[in-house]
C-alpha cells in the first residue's frame, strides 16, 4: 500500500529527530477519520491512507518503545511497528464502529512480536507458548512485584512470577538468565557522560489521544474478564482471593484464618484453589476473545 512520503527511522541516532518529525501530524477528530477511511476504503484515495498512518505514528513508537529492552535496534523495531499499522490501515473497515488505533494496536503488536521472535535465538531452538507468554511478560511482572535486583531472582519472586503467569519456576528461572544480557534503561548511550541515557530518548509521556484509548479500552477489558471469571468463586473463595490478590495491602494468612477459623494452611490452599479457577475462566474468555478478533480480521482481509 503506497501511502506517500511516510517518515522512516534509519538509525539509532536519529531517534530523536525521528520522534519529533512525526510529532508533527496532527491527531484525526472520530469524524475525520471516519470519513478518511470511508475514502480510502471506497475510492482507493492514498492521499486519505497517508493521512490515516502518519496520525498514527505516534502509537507505533509509543507500543514500539515497549518492546526497547530486547537488545534489537529500535529503528527495526519501529520499523515492523509501521507495517502493522499499514497492514490495519488496509483493512480498517470504519462502519465497525471502533477506532482506527482500537483495531491497529493487534496488528501494530503482533507484527513487532513476530519481528522479535524470529530474531531471538531462543526461539529457534522452539519455544512453546507458554514460553513465549513468559518471554514477552518477565520484566513486567518483575517490576510489578519490585524483582528488580541483578542476577538470579529470590526464590519467593519465583514463585510469584510462575503463578502469576501459569508457568514452571524452573522456566522463570531460565527466561531470566537468557534475559539477563538486556540493557539498562540507564545506560549511557556512548561512553561520554554528556551522551544522555537511553530513558531520554523515550516518547513524550503525554499520551496521545489514541495511545490513551488504548490504554482505557485494554483496562476495561481486562476489569470485565476479571469480573466475569471471578463469577465462579464462592463467597468465601471471593473474599479471601480478593483480599490476597487484588487489594494494595493484602491480608495475611493469620489475618484471614482468624475470619474464617480455619488453619494458615487452609486458607492457602483456597487461595490457591481460587487463583486457578480465575485463572482458567480467564484464559477461556481470552481464547475465546481472540478467536472473535481473529474472524474480524479473516473477514476484513478476505
Amino acid at each position: 500500500m503506497a501511502t506517500g512520503n511516510v517518515p522512516t527511522l534509519s538509525s539509532e541516532s536519529g531517534l530523536s529527530r525521528y520522534l519529533t518529525e512525526i510529532r508533527r501530524f496532527p491527531m484525526l477528530e472520530p469524524d475525520e477519520e471516519y470519513m478518511l477511511a470511508k475514502s480510502w476504503r471506497e475510492h482507493d484515495d492514498r492521499g486519505a491512507a497517508h493521512k490515516l498512518v502518519t496520525s498514527h505514528l505516534r502509537l507505533v513508537a509509543k507500543i514500539a518503545m515497549g518492546y526497547r529492552g530486547y537488545g534489537l535496534p529500535m529503528s527495526e523495531v519501529v520499523s515492523e511497528g509501521n507495517v502493522g499499522l499499514m497492514q490495519a490501515v488496509k483493512r480498517f473497515e470504519p462502519e465497525k464502529g471502533f477506532r482506527l488505533a482500537t483495531y491497529a494496536m493487534w496488528w501494530i503488536r503482533a507484527s513487532i512480536q513476530e519481528y522479535i521472535l524470529r530474531s531471538w535465538s531462543l526461539v529457534k531452538m522452539g519455544t512453546t507458548a507458554n514460553q513465549k507468554k513468559l518471554f514477552f511478560n518477565l520484566r513486567k511482572v518483575k517490576g510489578q512485584i519490585s524483582a528488580l535486583e541483578e542476577g538470579d531472582l529470590q526464590p519467593d519472586h519465583v514463585t510469584e512470577i510462575a503463578d502469576r503467569l501459569g508457568v514452571t519456576e524452573d522456566d522463570v528461572v531460565s527466561m531470566n538468565r537468557r534475559l539477563a544480557g538486556d540493557s539498562s534503561l540507564n545506560s549511557p548511550l556512548r561512553n561520554d557522560a554528556e551522551s544522555g541515557e537511553w530513558q531520554d530518548w523515550l516518547v513524550d509521556e503525554t499520551p496521545s489521544q489514541e495511545a490513551q484509548l488504548v490504554k482505557d479500552e485494554e483496562l476495561d477489558n481486562r476489569r470485565a474478564m476479571l469480573g466475569e471469571a471471578m463469577d465462579v468463586l464462592n463467597d468465601r473463595e471471593r473474599r479471601i482471593f480478593e483480599e490476597r490478590r487484588l487489594t494494595e495491602n493484602p491480608m495475611t494468612l493469620e489475618e484471614l484464618s482468624e475470619e474464617f477459623g480455619v488453619s494458615r494452611e487452609r486458607i492457602r490452599q483456597i487461595e490457591v484453589r481460587a487463583f486457578e479457577k480465575v485463572q482458567r475462566a480467564v484464559k477461556k474468555a481470552a481464547a475465546k476473545q481472540q478467536s472473535e478478533v481473529r474472524e474480524r480480521l479473516e473477514a476484513a482481509s478476505s
